[in-house]
Order: C-alpha cells, then structure tokens, then sequence
C-alpha cells in the first residue's frame, strides 16, 4: 500500500478540506481534528440558539449563550448580545437588572465586532453589510422614529451637546419600517406595532388601524410580543376599532 501514514494524511485532508490545504499544511492531524471538532461543537450551540430565539425562550436562550461569554466566536457573541438585550425588557426583571444587561449586551456586540468586523449581526444597523436583514432596517427606522419623536427640549438639550445634533422624520422612519416588512413579512411584532404608530403620527387613522390591528394578532412567543399586544389593543381603542 505504500506509506500507510501517508494514507491517512490524504484521508484526513479530504475529509477537512473545508479548512483549506495551507491551513492543514501547519496544522498536526491531531490540531486539525480539534479544529473541526471545535467548529461542530459552536455549530451545534448555534442551532439550539436560533431553536430557542424562535421558540420564543428567552431566559433559556441567555442561559445557554451565558456559559460561552468569553467565547471568541462572533456569531456566538453577537446572539448574546441580543439575548442580553430580550432578557433586559422581560418585565420581570428589576431596574438593576435591566442596567446591567444592557450594559453587557453592549460590551458582547462590541467583542463581536472586535472578532469580525464586517458581522452584519453584530453591527445591526449597517445595512449596507446585508441588505435583505429586516432587522437592521427596522432598528434603522427605530432610529429616526426616536428623533422625530424627540420633544422641543430633547431637541435644545441635544443642541447644546452637538455641533450637528441627529434629527430625522415619521416619513423617514416609515420608509424603512415598510423596507423591513417588505423584506420580511411579519418578523417582528414591534415593527407591525410601529407602522401603525408612525401612521398615527403621520395622521393616516386608517393605515395606523390596519397595522396595530396585525400588531394585535400577531402571535405572542415572547413577553414583548404581549407587550405590543396590549399597547396595540389600547392604541385601537382610541381610534374606535375592536
């Protein structure tokens, strides 16, 4: 047969070659099976990740990522990140709490970003990254609705601390709220939620019904989906619908 050890070289190469022949080159057969095996192992904690997030666990969620926090993977990060983030607006958690999630949902989207820099996941708002992610292009109209939002004082406030303080228009922001929906039908209940507020602003009662009214049916799996719910429900009373 040869060179036996030679064999088995060529075996083990074909079966890894995703990880590429310069790679394999410096690597021992033994560091290249950890490689992988490492690899499998985060693409196995990835799918029970995205199962849990659909599945509408979140404290599940954020436990499982919670035990992977000094983790170098982006993908891992960034998921905590967002985990962090949904934990902090259960209404179940404290003041306290809530501060130092966010606080940590900040620091994991950082390390993320420190890790690959060009993870849309991580950035979340740099839509040119991935221009099909709804998210990004809802947090975008999150963005303007906030500053069209802000009132007169906010607006002398940011003034004073700005040279240019942000501004921005319902217009704007409903510009990306419908790209996301456009996007993504029915991902998030928050988006449905703001389509109608940002009609309601815009004084277009029918359109701000129509939307709160699919804000209100929308599914809940999580506890901010109930949120929205309710928020939608009172917001339909006040136009008279059921």
């Amino acid at each position: 047969m040869g060179n036996p050890g030679a064999f088995k070289r060529s075996l083990m190469f074909s079966a890894l070659s995703y990880l590429g022949f310069e790679t394999y080159q410096l690597l021992s057969p033994a560091a290249v099976v950890h490689a992988a095996a490492k690899a499998f192992r985060v693409e196995e904690i990835l799918q029970q990740a995205d199962y849990l997030y659909e599945s509408g666990e979140t404290e599940k969620l954020y436990q499982l990522l919670a035990q992977y926090k000094e983790s170098e993977d982006a993908e891992l990060l960034w998921r905590l990140a967002r985990a962090s983030r949904d934990v902090a607006q259960l209404s179940g958690t404290s003041a306290e709490k809530k501060k130092a999630l966010v606080y940590e949902a900040l620091k994991y989207a950082e390390r993320a970003l420190e890790e690959n820099a060009a993870s849309f996941a991580a950035h979340k708002k740099a839509i040119e990254l991935n221009p099909k992610d709804a998210t990004s292009i809802h947090l975008m109209g999150v963005w303007c609705y906030t500053f069209a939002e802000m009132p007169w004082y906010q607006r002398r406030i940011a003034n004073v601390l700005f040279a240019a303080p942000p501004s921005s228009t319902y217009e704007e922001a409903l510009g990306y709220f419908q790209r996301a929906e456009q996007v993504d039908p029915n991902f998030y209940s928050k988006n449905l939620l703001l389509l109608g507020k940002t009609y309601l602003k815009l004084h277009n009662r029918k359109l701000a019904a129509f939307w709160l009214l699919k804000a209100k049916d929308y599914p809940a799996r999580t506890e901010e989906d109930k949120q929205i719910q309710t928020e939608a429900a009172q917001l339909l009373t006040g136009l008279g619908k059921n």
